[in-house]
Formats: C-alpha cells, sequence, structure tokens
C-alpha cells in the first residue's frame, strides 16, 4: 500500500528496528519528527540490538532542513545504522500503523491554508486570519517591516546629501621626485624634507607636479625658460602673465 500523508513535504527516518518521520512546513523547512516507535517484528527476530542511550521516545520540533543531518547523530530511531531491506509483510504493517500515527501526531503542529492549501507550522500561521502568513501577512510585523525600510531610505537620502568633505581640488605631488617615497599632505617630503612645491608653466601658468617634462595644460615644455621680460621696459613678469605690470604692454 503506497503511504500518503497530510501533506507531501515529510521524510521517512525509519529502521528495521522502529518507525519515525519527520514532516516539514511547507513555507520555512523547519520540520516535527514524529516520537520513535519500536518494532515488534524486529524485537521478536532478533532482538533491539542494544539501541542507544539518545532513542527518542517524543516527538519533537525542530529546525529546517539544513538541520536534519545533525538530528541523524541526536535522535530517534536515526542513530541506527541499519536501514530496513526487504522487509517482511509484518514489518510492513507495523510500518504502514506507526505511519498513520505519525501523521495523527504531526497534524496538531501544522496547520493547512485554505487560500494556498499548504501546510504551514505555527510560526507561519496568521491565526487572527486563518492563513498563511503568505496569503496574510501579520499587521504588526508588516508595519514594523515597513518602517524599518522607510529608516533605511531616510538614512540614504540623508548621506547621499551630506556634505563629507570640504575642501579645495588642487593638484598635489603625491609622490616624493627626490627619494620616490609617498611624500605626505605638507610642502615638504615627510621622508627626506625636499620641497613639494608644484611647478608653474611660463605659458599658461598651471600649477604642475614636479617631474613632470611638459605642462599637463598647455603641453609646453617645463623646461622653457621661467622669465617673462616685458620687450617695452624690460620689467620681469610672472609666467602666465598677460600684460606687463609695468608698462601695460601685452606680452
Amino acid at each position: 500500500m503506497t503511504m500518503q500523508s497530510f501533506t507531501r513535504n515529510y521524510e521517512d527516518n525509519s529502521t528495521e528496528a522502529g518507525f519515525q518521520f519527520t514532516f516539514y512546513c511547507d513555507r520555512c523547512s523547519d520540520g516535527f519528527k514524529s516520537s520513535f516507535i519500536e518494532s515488534e517484528t524486529y524485537k521478536k527476530g532478533k532482538g533491539l540490538r542494544a539501541l542507544s542511550q539518545g532513542v527518542g521516545m517524543l516527538g519533537s520540533f525542530a529546525g529546517g532542513r539544513l538541520g536534519n543531518a545533525g538530528w541523524a547523530a541526536e535522535r530517534g530511531g536515526d542513530i541506527l545504522s541499519e536501514k530496513f531491506s526487504n522487509a517482511s509483510p509484518e514489518w510492513q504493517k507495523e510500518h504502514e500503523r506507526a505511519f498513520e500515527m505519525a501523521i495523527n501526531e504531526a497534524k496538531g503542529h501544522f496547520h493547512r491554508c485554505p487560500a494556498c492549501q499548504t501546510y504551514v507550522c505555527d510560526a507561519d500561521w496568521n491565526e487572527d486570519e486563518g492563513m498563511c502568513i503568505s496569503c496574510a501577512p501579520r499587521q504588526e510585523i508588516e508595519v514594523a517591516k515597513a518602517r524599518a525600510d522607510a529608516m533605511q531610505r531616510n538614512i540614504r537620502e540623508k548621506a547621499d546629501n551630506a556634505t563629507v568633505w570640504q575642501g579645495e581640488l588642487e593638484s598635489k605631488t603625491t609622490i616624493c621626485p627626490s627619494c620616490g617615497k609617498p611624500a605626505g599632505t605638507g610642502k615638504f617630503c615627510n621622508n627626506c624634507g625636499s620641497s613639494l612645491e608644484l611647478n608653474t608653466c611660463s605659458k599658461c601658468g598651471a600649477k604642475n607636479a614636479q617631474g613632470v617634462s611638459f605642462c599637463n595644460n598647455c603641453g609646453n615644455s617645463m623646461a622653457a625658460p621661467v622669465g617673462g621680460a616685458c620687450s617695452a621696459c624690460g620689467m620681469e613678469n610672472a609666467p602666465g602673465t598677460k600684460f606687463c605690470g609695468g608698462c601695460g604692454t601685452a606680452l
């Protein structure tokens, strides 16, 4: 006879020595393990073969499917290494009766949702609405979740609009041209003391890091003379100056 559970989501943990079954919640996969029932056929034929002290005689509700391996080492008939094979008709009848008993025991720990027809545990059952929480979420949980989501959005919006750095965007010499090590943030190298002042392009006046051969703004050679003598009055003007500071002549 084919055994049919009140839910298709179950596992047969029986052995030749006895019977035990685990029924799972269709939503979260938490499982209820039925009480272990000793096989009278096995006792008559071979004896109990010293069942381990850990054989569980009471049903228990435990974690999800990922925890099944742990149960095998701790509870019920799972500690027995001898699985049933070619069982006798008497054992098969015992097995079917034990399965019916396990179903009746497990039913008290599950609810069938009238909306989606799934079987769920107490944790996934909305007792106020008489449906699973997938079909009828608990109001207080949804409100708390919505508040948490709104708080996260507000935090992200505040962070997006926050000014986290105030300063001037300017070029800095990051590697010392003398020793080749990180230069620090000051005007002199932290390692060797060399000046970290930026060089000024003689053509456009743009600032360039030391060691640069050509201006990063106009491409002028940084090795070109930096002086700016006025052709009219001979006054020296700063690089990049367009008109003489002494006479106003275009440079």
